[in-house]
């Protein structure tokens, strides 16, 4: 098997401070790196690696608390590190970067750049010989901004790497919680058996954010939340809900059946886009307790009106034999009272109960992501009581991912994708039928909602959203879950 050297560029960047170290730093201490990796922090600075390393070092321990490196594990882990100066505009800047390459390992290349760069850096790298040997290259999201944008960034990597040769990261994929989604649907025969629509009455899927957005404005007022969320995050999530099970776990047949999802997707038209998305934008207002502006108020905002989203619910349908009349209830949001993500499974009601119509609870199945992963199913058992012969309540059970586990602590998403990157496994990773088929479905929504001028309403910040995305829900005699 061939080594692996790691060339990040952007490694003077927050993602790379925030994210990328410090997830190959826990690969580290896990000793999960080969001894032979080697990484090459790749950013325009002119300086060296000496001066490179104490400030990345401060950045990452603001980052990591507790869990960052002793002096020890810092000099350990630094070892494999090399500084690259780069100015990714300027080919003549790359001699530097073809001399440190051996075409003799494999080069992982990774972009944590904005996607502007993504053809410059790809085509300067070609020009001097960079990808000579075996190469691969992770991008980071978004892959476009609609379908037309997303082919033209694929058509550009796929002129200098192949389709097996490309990573493109939703990093929610590589959460220890999406991983269990799998095993939990298709490794118990008692939850597998009852995923449908004779068992399932609706799905729900909620992403919510407390921040505002963080000093982008100029970037989100282009973008807004449908594009940001629902065309990537939300929608894997749903595909993972929704898929058939897969002939195996290699990534070709995982991308099979997720986009197939995406294909069934009923297209939301001008018909339809009234009733069935909610758009928003939130208004000054109150998080835990302190004070915050709302959008047209932010840091950076450059119009004294905009129609840009900042939260958007939508009921989904997925036209298929499985989920033909289970409805998918997806909202996202800023400036929400909760961080939080999770997926509700909501069960049918019993037909009959003998125990009382005040008494039928529907079991739920509820998935966390963030803050606090894990899984939680609701039962229905016997209040402990004298006073009430048989009352009844709602009980979780809850599944510790940490009971018996090796760690002390779930991993982040980005060490279980690097080391699917570098060991060369994709099946946590995004294919290129898969982003272009939900840009097609939310271009179409787009479209609907510019057509019949469905506007952002406003919410407060600190709220769930606008008061029609309750109504969204309960004109179908449902309720979110938080």
């Amino acid at each position: 098997m061939l080594s692996v050297d790691l060339i990040i560029f952007g490694a003077s960047g927050d993602l790379s401070a925030r994210k990328l170290f410090p997830a190959l730093f826990q690969l580290e201490r896990l000793n999960l790196l080969e001894n032979d990796v080697r990484i090459a922090a790749v950013a325009r600075t002119d300086q060296t690696l000496d001066a490179f390393l104490p400030t990345l070092s401060s950045k990452m321990s603001s980052y990591m608390g507790n869990d960052a490196p002793s002096d020890a594990e810092w000099e350990n882990f630094t070892r494999r590190f090399s500084y690259v100066s780069v100015n990714f505009s300027e080919p003549d800047k790359y001699a530097g970067l073809r001399e440190w390459l051996d075409d003799d390992r494999i080069s992982l290349f990774y972009f944590a750049t904005p996607p502007s760069l993504f053809a410059p850096i790809c085509e300067h790298l070609s020009q001097t010989n960079c990808l000579a040997g075996d190469c691969r290259i992770v991008v980071e999201k978004p892959i476009g901004e609609s379908l037309a944008s997303s082919v033209q960034v694929n058509e550009t990597l796929a002129k200098y790497f192949d389709e097996k040769s490309i990573y493109r990261i939703d990093h929610y994929l590589g959460k220890e919680t999406v991983q269990n989604l799998l095993v939990l649907r298709f490794a118990n025969s008692f939850i597998n058996s009852q995923w449908d629509n004779t068992c399932i009455d609706h799905v729900q899927i909620t992403v919510g954010e407390m921040v505002g957005i963080e000093g982008r404005w100029s970037y989100y007022d282009k973008v807004g939340q449908l594009r940001d969320m629902v065309q990537n995050h939300l929608m894997q999530l749903m595909c993972l809900v929704a898929m058939e099970p897969p002939n195996s776990l290699e990534a070709e047949s995982i991308r099979d059946e997720k986009v197939k999802i995406v294909r069934a997707l009923r297209r939301i038209d001008e018909q339809s886009v009234e009733e069935r998305v909610v758009r928003g934008q939130y208004t000054n207002g109150w998080i835990e307790g302190a004070a915050v502006p709302g959008y047209l108020d932010e840091e950076g905002c450059a119009h004294e009106t905009s129609d840009t989203e900042t939260y958007i619910a939508i009921k989904a349908h997925i036209d298929n034999w499985r989920w033909s009349g289970v409805p998918f209830y997806l909202r996202t949001g800023k400036r929400l009272p909760e961080k939080v993500t999770e997926i509700v499974i909501q069960y049918k009601s019993l037909p009959h109960n003998i125990f009382g119509e005040d008494a039928n609870i529907p079991n739920k199945l509820v998935i966390r992501l963030q803050p606090n992963e894990g899984i939680e199913l609701s039962m229905v058992s016997k209040r402990q009581s004298l006073k009430e012969r048989m009352a009844l309540q709602a009980h979780p059970l809850n599944l510790d991912f940490r009971e018996g586990s090796d760690m002390d602590r779930i991993p982040d998403a980005y060490e279980r994708l690097f080391l699917d990157a570098i060991n060369g496994d994709q099946s946590l990773f995004v294919g290129r039928d898969e982003i272009e088929e939900s840009w097609r479905w939310v271009d179409q929504l787009i479209s609907a909602c510019q057509k019949r001028k469905v506007e952002a309403r406003p919410y407060y910040a600190g709220s769930w959203g606008p008061a029609k995305a309750e109504v969204l829900i309960e004109k179908d005699f449902r309720s979110w879950h938080v």
